[in-house]
């Protein structure tokens, strides 16, 4: 098994607090730490809210989970039992009462708005969230072979260990097939698994563009608002990214208009049909997948405060991310596929409006050198340590 970043921030946090939700999509592994952290526990009680058997347990929540009230109680897929908070609520209340304050739950849930909707109501100051993605850099050994699999394959556990290329994608076809008859209509009004599937593909073609919903909307023929909906529920299941455009006064015509990105780039191979590392690096699609994916491993390495945007003028001017940082201000990110990539003019434009603390250009390589006196050129693996090391 492949340690996870983020065990040790559970287990702290089930030290400190009643409840402790794990935020990611399916299948990116929160069962299976979900599982080995209650082992670590004496006592835990495992249910899987997708079976009927143990639904029906909770049938009367409060009776049946006083017998655990010194125990751990993990709750997998809750969505499927939005009702139970209300009653966590009481049982928790309870619990501080006799001295059984923290490490009572450790929910798991595969759609943010819908977790956050249910517990906000019901859990405030009784609950911790954190987001679990699939694998990123820093959980895999350094070296260009493991990054150019997990950029090819993206970091779905079942994906990214797949025992080749063609199992691979047929695992992440399925896992696509999946989320559109299964999953999707779980979580809102019924929509069109074939309408949805064109969607999700055009947002993989348009990688990294600002997003135009009336163009999207008049290619699948249904209205701005619906595209606009449609997207709006990728994005709550984890699985399509909207990256805002910096705001700040700065005297300039700014982008209004979020970036959007299919936030695993094995997935965006995989609705564009992309089977191998050769098919890939010949691909229109390669320059943008490489920069989601780039902005997607910082992110998940970077402080959990930090705020990602990209900046964009009218002018030309252009960074592909920026990173407010608690503590340690502005980070500007250009991002290149090459080994050895520069940044463009527009670069040195937008920094001398912003004037960053910190400038990089993160390139397909290992180890750093300085550009110039301001701009350091970095590998995808290092700069993510850098990330991590000040999040400590």
């Amino acid at each position: 098994m492949i340690p996870r970043s983020v065990a040790n921030s559970i287990e702290q946090a089930l030290k400190r607090q009643a409840a402790v939700a794990i935020i990611g999509p399916r299948q990116v592994g929160k069962t299976t730490l979900a599982r080995e952290i209650a082992d670590s526990h004496p006592g835990a009680l495992y249910l899987d809210l997708e079976a009927r058997e143990d639904r029906e347990k909770l049938v009367e929540p409060v009776l049946f989970l006083r017998q655990y009230e010194n125990s751990l109680v993990v709750l997998d897929e809750i969505h499927r039992v939005p009702e139970l908070f209300s009653s966590l609520r009481g049982i928790i209340d309870q619990g501080r009462r006799t001295g059984y304050a923290t490490g009572r739950f450790l929910i798991l849930g595969s759609a943010s708005i819908d977790l956050l909707r249910q517990s906000g109501e019901s859990l405030a100051g009784r609950i911790t969230y954190i987001d679990m993605g699939p694998f990123y850099t820093l959980e895999l050994p350094a070296g260009e072979p493991t990054l150019l699999q997990l950029w090819l394959r993206g970091g779905f556990p079942g994906s990214y260990l797949a025992e080749d290329d063609s199992t691979s994608l047929r695992w992440r076809t399925d896992f696509i097939r999946t989320y559109l008859e299964r999953d999707v209509p779980q979580f809102g009004p019924r929509i069109p698994a074939g309408v949805l599937e064109r969607l999700w593909t055009m947002l993989a073609h348009g990688q990294g563009t600002l997003l135009n919903a009336s163009r999207l909307a008049a290619a699948l023929q249904i209205s701005a608002s619906t595209a606009q909906r449609y997207i709006d529920l990728l994005a709550d299941l984890l699985l399509v990214r909207r990256l805002p455009p910096f705001h700040r006064n700065v005297g300039k015509r700014l982008v209004k208009s979020p970036k959007v990105y299919v936030r695993d780039s094995g997935l965006v191979h995989a609705l564009l049909g992309i089977k191998t590392y050769n098919d890939l690096a010949g691909h229109p699609v390669a320059g943008a997948s490489w920069e989601g994916f780039v902005i997607e491993n910082l992110i998940q390495a970077a402080h959990e405060r930090t705020v990602a945007s990209f900046y964009r003028t009218a002018a030309g001017a252009e960074i592909d991310l920026l990173l407010e940082i608690p503590g340690q201000g502005l980070w500007a990110i250009e991002i290149k596929r090459s080994l050895a990539g520069r940044p463009e003019k527009g670069f040195y434009i937008a920094c001398q409006d912003l004037k960053p603390a910190r400038r990089f250009v993160v390139n397909a390589g290992s180890g750093h050198y300085p550009i110039d006196a301001e701009i350091t050129a970095i590998g995808l693996h290092e700069l993510a340590a850098m990330l991590v090391a000040l999040a400590v």
